[in-house]
Parts: structure tokens; C-alpha cells; sequence
């Protein structure tokens, strides 16, 4: 374990340290109806590229808040089974290649892997010139309160990609599973918090949790290090302190796991110095529904050995 870090013990109880806003669940209630009223214009275009016998590969292009068109890989099995498998990204990462997704087709499920807004090189007409970018979209519209935080924008595009995927004709919306590493483990949870028909969820040590924690064990690596970039550049006194950590707060998945309806099992290194167990736990501590934890007491945020057959077979299971 970490020398900074909780003992195991205190990690089982630690229930975070970032506020909650008061009208969190408000906020959250009114961005999903506010979704609702934006016409999804969903279209999915072949994807010549990569011809398959076996399944259709296809582009899925959405619209979503503020206008954004949005993108997805998908793959629809020729002889499907019903369930469906949504599959999130690292931070500043890139989607899965085409043959990553093929396991879960080759079982019949339909699977879809979302580009996070301005994070994937994937340009659309609805994206400025200059949107692919790497490392600020943690703090991306701080400064213009709640609305303007680009996560709470790609936090609204997994649900809606999990509604699109759920009214697939081929697909039993009631049988679909959420998974992904770090930025894509906190996505996972996130679009299950969001989406209460979802059955399951594996995520591996999440990233967008207990922000004032990373900041108060002083991490300057990245992805938690944009918050004391921010203060540097933005409040080197720290005179908006309390307003800043409350924003983001809104962001927080720790406050969106009591939502979260479905089966969880989280898999988390006990030496992670990128996302910290501390922060992982602040989330999973309050999920309620049945939940299972997966811990590597010598790993921090690597290729866990063993995680990735894991999520395969406990998928195939849970569906």
C-alpha cells in the first residue's frame, strides 16, 4: 500500500472528501430531460473498411448537448443473442480497433465503443478546428459553472449512446453491460448511474472521482494534476477554493453511485499513483446494489494481469 495512502481498513469505510452540491440530483434530473429534447439524429453508415461475414461493422454518429455530433464504433452480430456490451476509453485515449471488439461479437452481442468528445482525433463538422486536445478537460468550462463542464456533456453521451444501442431491434435492453480502464472505468459507472436498465458493470480502477482528495494527497500527475494547474493559473491564493472543489462536485462519480442499479465488480491496484485507491473506493463505498471488489495489492494503474479475461467471461456470465 502507498505510504500516503489509507489502510485497507479505512479504505473500506472512506466515504470521500469532495462536497456534494446541494441540488446535485436536481442538476442531474434536469440535464437527462434536457437530453431528452435534443433530437438524437442517430445514424449508422457501413464501415467499408473492415468487411465481416460474421457481423456488420458500422459508424454510429449521434448528435448530442450543445449540438456536438458524437461517434461510436459499432459491431451488430449477424446471428445475435440479445445482449450488448458499451465499451469507454482511456483518458485522452483512443477507441478500440475493430478486431478488439470482435470476442463480444463473436457471442452474439452487439457492442459499441463511444469516441469521448474532443479527446479522439475523429473529427465531425460540429467540432472547431482546434477541439483535439489532451490534457485539460477535467477543468475544460470550469469557470462557467456546472453547465459549462465538458464532463457533464460526455457524462449525457453515454446515455445517450446506451439508449440508441438499447433500441436496436437485435438488442434485449435489459441485458447490456458498461466497461473500461481508468477514464473509461469511471464512464462505465457513469453511464449505469445514468441509465437504470442497465444489468452490469465492470470497471477498472475509475477516473472522476473525490477530486479534493487527489488534490489534498498533493499528486501533480497527471490526469489530477489539471486541478492544481488550474489554481496556479486561475486562483493562486485559492480564494474560490471552496467554489471550485463544490463545481466539480457535480462531476463527481462518487455522487452518482447510489444511483447506479446495476451489478458492479471493480477491479482496482493498491499502488495506483494515477487514479488512488482512496478515490476509487469513495465511489464504490456507496454503490448499493450487488457489488464485488477485485484488488492487486502490488499493481497501480497498469495492465492488471488476468483483468481482461476476467471482464470477458464475467460479462458472458452476467448477460
Amino acid at each position: 500500500m502507498l505510504s500516503f495512502e489509507l489502510s485497507y481498513d479505512e479504505l473500506l469505510t472512506y466515504q470521500g472528501t469532495n462536497p456534494r452540491p446541494a441540488d446535485f440530483d436536481a442538476f442531474w434530473d434536469k440535464a437527462l430531460l434536457d437530453l431528452d429534447s435534443v433530437p438524437a439524429e442517430a445514424e449508422f453508415v457501413d464501415a467499408v473498411d473492415f468487411p465481416l461475414t460474421t457481423a456488420t461493422a458500422q459508424h454510429l454518429y449521434f448528435t448530442g448537448t450543445g449540438g456536438y455530433r458524437v461517434h461510436a464504433k459499432v459491431l451488430r452480430p449477424a446471428e445475435p443473442t440479445g445482449p450488448a456490451v458499451l465499451l469507454f476509453h482511456g483518458y485522452g485515449g483512443e477507441q478500440p480497433a475493430w478486431v478488439d471488439l470482435l470476442p463480444y461479437a463473436a457471442r452474439g452481442f452487439t457492442v459499441a465503443a463511444l469516441d469521448v468528445r474532443e479527446q479522439v482525433g475523429f473529427r465531425t463538422s460540429s467540432q472547431a478546428s482546434n477541439s483535439f486536445s489532451l490534457h485539460h478537460h477535467l477543468v475544460h468550462g470550469l469557470d462557467d459553472g456546472p453547465d459549462g463542464l465538458l464532463y457533464k456533456h460526455v457524462f449525457l453521451d453515454t446515455r445517450r449512446l446506451a439508449d440508441l444501442i438499447g433500441e436496436l431491434p437485435e438488442v434485449d435492453a435489459s441485458r447490456i453491460a458498461t466497461t473500461g480502464w481508468s477514464q473509461g472505468g469511471g464512464l462505465s459507472l457513469v453511464a449505469a448511474a445514468l441509465t437504470p436498465s442497465i444489468k452490469y458493470v465492470a470497471s477498472v480502477f475509475p477516473f472522476l472521482s473525490d477530486y479534493q482528495r487527489t488534490w489534498d494527497l498533493n499528486l501533480e500527475t497527471s490526469p489530477y494534476d489539471e486541478i492544481v494547474t488550474w489554481f496556479r493559473k486561475r486562483d493562486p491564493r485559492h480564494l474560490r477554493q471552496e467554489e471550485v472543489f463544490t463545481t466539480l462536485g457535480y462531476i463527481d462519480i462518487q455522487h452518482l453511485a447510489p444511483r447506479i442499479q446495476a451489478e458492479l465488480t471493480l477491479f482496482t491496484g493498491l499502488e495506483d499513483q494515477i487514479c488512488p485507491p482512496s478515490t476509487q473506493f469513495a465511489a464504490y463505498n456507496k454503490v448499493t446494489s450487488p457489488k464485488e471488489l477485485r484488488t492487486y495489492p502490488d499493481f497501480g494503474h497498469d495492465d492488471l494481469p488476468g483483468a481482461r479475461d476476467d471482464i470477458y467471461q464475467l460479462i458472458g456470465t452476467k448477460l
